[in-house]
């Protein structure tokens, strides 16, 4: 029982570190702003900490 609990645990973080990357992805590509070396930088970024890059990178846009 303990490990379907942990798996459980790890599935949402999974499942939330997915939909964060992604709206992070989906953000940066519409803006026209960044160019394309910058774009893919904060992409690569989204893929390895959506949570903490999220904020930086919307600290960078006010």
């Amino acid at each position: 029982m303990n490990e379907l609990i942990i798996y459980a645990i790890i599935f949402a973080a999974l499942i939330g570190h997915c939909l964060l990357a992604g709206k992070m992805y989906r953000s940066v590509h519409q803006d026209s702003n960044l160019s394309i070396r910058e774009k893919n930088d904060w992409k690569l970024k989204a893929l390895i900490f959506p949570g903490y890059f999220w904020f930086q990178y919307k600290k960078g846009k006010a």
